[in-house]
C-alpha cells in the first residue's frame, strides 16, 4: 500500500515520517513554505532518536501523482477547518483501474475532533476514524517533532461510524512496525469523544498558556464538566479515563528533544504558525452545537470559542490573555445561559493587538 499524507503536518508529518522510516511508500501533500521546504530540503522528523530526514515525494494536489493507485491509502490530517477544501481536491481524483477516489479508495481521518469524518462521508464510500494520541509539533517549515518514546502515538482505528475490516487490519500492521500502536476497534466514536473532551483544553492553552497553575486547570475542569454534560444528553459515550490509562500504560513517555521547539498543542501551533484559523469551532464549538440540540447549556465553551477563534483571526500572540483574566471572564458567564455572554464583555477588547492586556477602567 501507499500511503498519502494530506496534511504533513505535526501529526501527519509523524505519521508519514515514521511508515517511511519503515519501509513503506509515504507521499506527502502540504502547501506553501511547508511544501517548498518539503521539496528542497526533505521532512526532518526530530524524534528521541535523533533528527530523521525523509526524502520523499512532496504534492500539494492529486494533479501531480498522475492517476492514483488501486492500493493507495489517503490520510486526512489537516485542520478540521480545512476538511471540505480537501475533500473536494482529492474526492474526484481519478484511480487507475476506474472510478475515483471517493468511490473507491480508503480515507483515515487522523484529525482531532469527530466532524471531519462525518464531512468526508458526505462524499467518500469508505471512510475511516482515527483517534490520534501523537505528542507531536510543527511550527517550521519542513520540520515536525515527536517526542514520544518507546512508541511514538497510539491511534485507534475503526470503520466510521462503526465496524471493522481487512483494510483496516492491514493498515494497522504497518503502523505498528513504524513505532506506532494501533488497535482497530468496532467503536472508534467512542475513543474520539473522550478525545475531544481533553481537547476541550486546547482553546485555553492557545489563549492563556500552559495549563500549569491551579486557576487554569480548575477552568479546565468546568469546562469538561460542561462537555460532559452535554455528551450525557446526547446519549453519546465516551471511553473513561481508567480505560484509557490501561491502554497507554506506560507506552508513551515524553522526552526533551534537543534542537526541536517546546511546543504546546495543536490550537497553540495554529497561532504560533500565524495561520489565520484554529480547531475551536470543532472542539468547543462541536460542545455548544451539541448542547444546542438537546437543550443543555454550554456557555463556557462558547467563550473559549469565541476567543480562540477570535486569537486566530486577528494573529494574536499565543497565551497573551493572562490566566487570571480569562478565569475573570469565565466567573461572569452566565452559567443557565441566559442571553450569553457576549453581552457583558468583550474579552478582545481588553487585549491590544500586542497581547498585552489594557488597564480596566472603573466607573
Amino acid at each position: 500500500m501507499r500511503y498519502i499524507i494530506i496534511g504533513a503536518g505535526a501529526v501527519g508529518g509523524a505519521i508519514g515520517g515514521r511508515l517511511a522510516q519503515s519501509g513503506r511508500e509515504v507521499v506527502l501533500v502540504a502547501r506553501g513554505a511547508h511544501l517548498a521546504a518539503l521539496r528542497e530540503g526533505g521532512l526532518r522528523l526530530t524524534v528521541p532518536e535523533g533528527e530523521l530526514t525523509y526524502r520523499l515525494p512532496a504534492v500539494d494536489g492529486p494533479e501531480a501523482l498522475g492517476e492514483l493507485r488501486a492500493d493507495d491509502v489517503l490520510v486526512l490530517a489537516v485542520k478540521t477547518q480545512d476538511t471540505e477544501a480537501a475533500l473536494a481536491v482529492w474526492g474526484p481524483a481519478p484511480v487507475a483501474g476506474g472510478g475515483t477516489a471517493e468511490r473507491t479508495l480508503p480515507l483515515l481521518c487522523a484529525q482531532n475532533g469527530v466532524e471531519g469524518q462525518r464531512l468526508a462521508l458526505r462524499r467518500f464510500r469508505h471512510v475511516y476514524g482515527v483517534c490520534v494520541w501523537l505528542p507531536a509539533t510543527h511550527v517550521e517549515p519542513g520540520a515536525v517533532s515527536a517526542a514520544g518514546t518507546p512508541l511514538t502515538g497510539l491511534l485507534h482505528l475503526g470503520r466510521y461510524p462503526r465496524g471493522t475490516d481487512d483494510t483496516l487490519r492491514r493498515v494497522s500492521a504497518d503502523l505498528e512496525s513504524a513505532r506506532f500502536e494501533a488497535p482497530v476497534v468496532p467503536d472508534v466514536s467512542r475513543w474520539q469523544y473522550a478525545k475531544l473532551l481533553g481537547n476541550l483544553a486546547n482553546a485555553i492553552e492557545a489563549v492563556s498558556g500552559p495549563l500549569d497553575n491551579e486557576e487554569t486547570r480548575a477552568l479546565y475542569a468546568r469546562v469538561r464538566a460542561e462537555g460532559e454534560a452535554v455528551l450525557v444528553a446526547a446519549g453519546i459515550p465516551w471511553a473513561s479515563a481508567e480505560e484509557q490509562q490501561k491502554v497507554r500504560g506506560d507506552k508513551i513517555t515524553l522526552v526533551p528533544l534537543p534542537g526541536a521547539p517546546r511546543g504546546g498543542g495543536s490550537s497553540w501551533q495554529s497561532l504560533v504558525r500565524g495561520t489565520g484559523s484554529i480547531e475551536a469551532d470543532h472542539l468547543n464549538g462541536e460542545i455548544v452545537l451539541l448542547g444546542r440540540l438537546h437543550g443543555v447549556p454550554a456557555p463556557l465553551n462558547e467563550l473559549l470559542q469565541h476567543l480562540a477563534g477570535t486569537f486566530a483571526r486577528e494573529r494574536r500572540a499565543p497565551g497573551s490573555l493572562p490566566p487570571a483574566e480569562l478565569v475573570r471572564l469565565a466567573d461572569a458567564v452566565d452559567p443557565a445561559d441566559r442571553g450569553g455572554w457576549a453581552g457583558r464583555t468583550d474579552a478582545l477588547d481588553q487585549v491590544d493587538p500586542a497581547g498585552q492586556v489594557a488597564h480596566e477602567k472603573t466607573s
